[in-house]
């Protein structure tokens, strides 16, 4: 498994731990004082969930996982199972919904998600970097209203909230951050 320097480590990826595989949820590089800089990193050990925390000095190594990725088209949901096709192979292969979590309600049929997967076990997903979702409920345009830095609530079609310009009004279509879950710009 290839080893990066611990200030190259990044919230998402999935590193080797103590012989155990963890996903990481945060990163804060500190520098206190007149002490060396260091990396505090928090992870959850993916086997279980649990959890764990390690500070790590600048110059130190970390054990990257090696998993390969690969782009699949989202076909459909089973019940139990998401259910992807590899557009190389026509290959179908199910993976947990638990790889996308919250990230679920902007999933979409025939969309391409990057996943990745560690000896034959998908282990984590990435979609797009934006969707265009169409606005069902907000409050009506206000009079004289225009891209301040105001924003009022708008509920999407995929059930999400988010905060929109308040000339924006039900009907439109959206482009959404999908990492940040934010209002990017009007899609004509």
């Amino acid at each position: 498994m290839p080893l990066i320097l611990a200030t190259q480590v990044r919230a998402g990826m999935i590193v080797n731990f103590e012989n155990e595989l963890c996903r990481v949820i945060s990163v804060e590089h500190q520098t206190p004082g007149n002490l060396p800089a260091r990396v505090q990193v928090k992870m959850k050990r993916l086997k279980d969930g649990i959890n764990r925390e390690n500070r790590f000095g600048s110059s130190d190594k970390v054990d990257k996982a090696s998993l390969e990725q690969h782009l699949l088209e989202y076909l459909y949901d089973d019940g139990n199972h998401l259910v992807f096709m590899n557009n190389e192979t026509y290959e179908q292969l199910e993976v947990s919904k638990d790889i996308l979590g919250d990230d679920m309600v902007f999933l979409e049929p025939n969309m391409q998600v990057e996943i990745e997967f560690y000896e034959g076990q998908a282990m984590g997903a990435t979609l797009p970097p934006s969707v265009v979702l169409e606005i069902v409920e907000t409050d009506p345009v206000m009079k004289n209203a225009n891209a301040t830095g105001s924003y009022k609530p708008a509920k999407l079609d995929n059930g999400i909230t988010v905060g929109v310009p308040p000339y924006m009004e039900a009907g439109q279509k959206i482009r959404v951050n999908t990492v940040d879950r934010t209002f990017m710009e009007r899609v004509k």
